[in-house]
C-alpha cells in the first residue's frame, strides 16, 4: 500500500457543489454516526496499539482519537460564528501542535470519546435545524483567505469523521487487529 493510501484510504475530500438535499442528509447522518464509528474503530484496543502510527511518520491512533474532538470542536464552533455574524475570520489552530502536546500522547482515549458523544449530538441538532439560507453562509479562514460556506463545511467534516476511523481500520487490518 502506497503512502498515498495510508494518508488517504476514502481519497481526498470532494466537495459537491451545488449540494443536494439527499446528500446533505447522508452528511449530517454521517456526522452523527462518527462516535458510534470511533468507538467501533478504537474497541478492545491496547495501549501499545493505540500508540502505534497509522502510517510511518503518522499519528498514534490515541492522537488520531484527540485530533478528532479537537478539529470537530473547533468545527462546531466555527458554525456558531459563521452563523451569527457577518462572514467571519475564524481563528485557526496547528493541528500539528495541538496532537504532539504531551496530554495527547498518555490521556485515554475514553475522554475524547465522550466529548465527541456530545458535541456530535449537539452538532447533529445544530445541523438539522439549518435552512437553505443558512448552507450559503461563510466564514473566511486566515490561512487561505479563501471562504468556507456551511455546506461545504458540512461535507467536510463527514468526510473527515470517516477519514480518520479508515485509518485506524486499515490499520488493524493491516496489522492482524
Amino acid at each position: 500500500m502506497t503512502t498515498t493510501n495510508l494518508s488517504y484510504p476514502i481519497g481526498q475530500c470532494i466537495v459537491p457543489d451545488p449540494m443536494s438535499q439527499a446528500h446533505f442528509a447522508q452528511c449530517i447522518a454521517e456526522i452523527a454516526d462518527l462516535p458510534k464509528q470511533m468507538r467501533a474503530a478504537t474497541q478492545d484496543l491496547q495501549a501499545t496499539q493505540l500508540d502505534t502510527p497509522y502510517r510511518p511518520e503518522g499519528w498514534t491512533v490515541r492522537q488520531l482519537v484527540h485530533h478528532v474532538a479537537d478539529s470537530h470542536m473547533n468545527s462546531y464552533v466555527r458554525f456558531h460564528w459563521t452563523l451569527t455574524e457577518p462572514t467571519p475570520t475564524i481563528k485557526a489552530y496547528d493541528e500539528k501542535a495541538w496532537a504532539a502536546l504531551d496530554y495527547h500522547q498518555t490521556m485515554p482515549i475514553e475522554v475524547s470519546l465522550q466529548l465527541l458523544d456530545a458535541l456530535h449530538q449537539r452538532w447533529v441538532v445544530l445541523l438539522r435545524a439549518l435552512t437553505p439560507n443558512d448552507l450559503h453562509k461563510a466564514f473566511v479562514h486566515p490561512a487561505t483567505q479563501q471562504q468556507v460556506s456551511l455546506h461545504e463545511a458540512v461535507a467536510t467534516y463527514a468526510w473527515h469523521g470517516k477519514h480518520h476511523v479508515a485509518h485506524i481500520t486499515s490499520l488493524r487490518a493491516r496489522m492482524g487487529w
